[in-house]
């Protein structure tokens, strides 16, 4: 390998896209990049060279060939978490309301299936229907909604 060579260093989330070479290179092979992203290391220098891509924290390194072909679906999904994340400032607290409101977890990451899981369990007792009441039924549809868009699983 050239260690000139450039590589294309990705961070979706703090908009990131530069080119970069390898820095340091230890005798296990465990590399760093060079100046300015001196700080991104180690990693295996060999899976970068066998695979062409390797993730540190947020960042992704990767040759330009590898670029060409994902830049597309990774700009689709940084543009995804991006819209996400700003959507949960915009509600702000609204979250655990509505987490609550469904009887789900305050923290951590939740899936379509959970919240629809805990939706239609509510759901069951809280419409007309089943003799619940219209306010009520409308507060685990809206926390549904929100939830859904604010952690639906890609």
């Amino acid at each position: 390998m050239n260690h000139s060579e450039e590589w294309v260093i990705w961070n979706g989330s703090m908009g990131i896209l530069d080119t970069v070479t390898i820095g340091r290179i230890d005798v296990d092979r465990s590399a760093f990049l060079a100046p300015p992203y001196a700080i991104v290391g180690p990693f295996s220098l060999d899976e970068l060279e066998a695979e062409g891509c390797i993730a540190f924290g947020e960042c992704l390194v990767m040759s330009r060939r590898r670029w060409r072909e994902d830049q597309v679906t990774l700009r689709i999904a940084a543009r995804e978490k991006r819209r996400a994340f700003l959507l949960k400032m915009e509600i702000g607290d609204n979250s655990e309301e509505h987490r609550e409101t469904l009887s789900l977890p305050m923290e951590g990451t939740l899936t379509r299936s959970e919240i629809s899981a805990a939706f239609r369990k509510l759901a069951k007792t809280a419409h007309p229907d089943g003799g619940g009441s219209d306010e009520t039924y409308r507060r685990i549809v809206e926390a549904r909604d929100v939830l859904l868009e604010l952690f639906e699983s890609p």
